[in-house]
């Protein structure tokens, strides 16, 4: 079988770094969500800055600290650490995914493992650009981090596949363009999945005051998916196309087809409820979070049960 098994390894081991300096990552920032949470208990602050305005959100408020002026708090650091661990994970999980293409002497976007990988690094980008231009989400890090840990460690256990050429079926360029486009898509669109239901966690007593402010999450998610649902627009009609040059016809209400339509009309769905009188906040909400799980069960039911013209990228 031609592929390269020394960079193929690399690839692999490059991959396993990803998955335990995210875990690292995720446990820092859930120990900062942990301090932040003690403290403002400990000292009844239960205020987040950013709600109500459209400038970037600064660190959430904390209490009032012995520590000397100019040190920094302990959540504070704790989530520094988070977002440096996150940022290294980024350099090696793009080392892996490149390794695994020259490995395999193709585009790395050929089968549940190489798309689902793609997919969790894309999330991993938008979630540190989100930090950086809003610094008030970090207090959100575990919520998000969470789902992408769980989606690498089913990546590289039941998805995994050894570095391979792919079937003839998949040897076209459209691979690059529409594969590389709704895997790009559906990362982006994970962010927004979450800030729709932290945002409806903040309506519960429980969790207001200790997550960004629900004016923030609900702003985010709808700027965040208007620019992913464009990509993800392209991503169907170029994969009509190519569906017409492989298989002489542009729409077959193939399962993975229908249920990524049905995705395409809730998240339009939802742009126009989120604009709705009415329907801005809870309702809009819901239906962002029916979309992105609806995105999922097209990744992982639809691939892994349901047979159909789209089974051929194995798992």
């Amino acid at each position: 079988m031609l592929f390269d098994p020394v960079l193929s390894q690399w690839s692999d081991l490059l991959f396993e770094a990803t998955l335990v300096v995210l875990l690292l990552a995720l446990v820092f920032s859930t120990l900062e969500y942990a301090a932040r949470r003690v403290a403002r208990l400990g000292t009844g602050v239960l205020t987040t800055v950013g709600s109500g305005s459209d400038r970037p959100a600064e660190e959430p408020v904390d209490p009032p600290s012995t520590e000397q002026p100019g040190t920094r708090t302990r959540a504070d650091r704790y989530g520094r650490i988070g977002i440096a661990l996150t940022v290294l994970a980024v350099g090696t999980h793009i080392g892996s995914i490149v390794l695994r293409g020259l490995a395999a002497y193709r585009w790395p976007l050929g089968n549940m493992y190489e798309f689902t990988s793609a997919f969790c690094l894309m999330a991993v980008v938008v979630w540190l650009v989100l930090v950086r231009n809003y610094p008030g989400l970090r207090s959100a890090g575990a919520f998000v981090l969470t789902p992408i840990v769980l989606l690498m460690f089913l990546t590289g256990t039941v998805l995994y596949l050894q570095a391979a050429p792919v079937l003839p079926a998949l040897q076209s360029y459209w691979i690059i363009v529409h594969v590389t486009t709704i895997t790009t898509a559906s990362g982006m669109l994970l962010v927004p999945g979450v800030s729709s239901v932290l945002f409806l966690l903040t309506r519960s007593d429980r969790f207001a005051g200790r997550l960004p402010s629900a004016d923030l999450l609900d702003r985010l998610a709808y700027r965040v998916t208007v620019l992913a649902f464009p990509l993800y627009t392209f991503g169907i009609i170029t994969g009509a196309i190519w569906a017409e040059a492989a298989w002489n016809r542009f729409w077959g209400w193939d399962p993975k087809e229908t249920v990524a339509f049905v995705a395409w009309v809730l998240y339009a769905a939802y742009l126009h409820a989120r604009a709705t009188s009415g329907w801005r906040s809870t309702r809009a909400a819901w239906i962002n979070v029916l979309g992105f799980a609806t995105i999922v069960f097209n990744l992982f039911f639809i691939n892994m049960v349901v047979a159909g013209l789209h089974s051929y990228a194995g798992f």
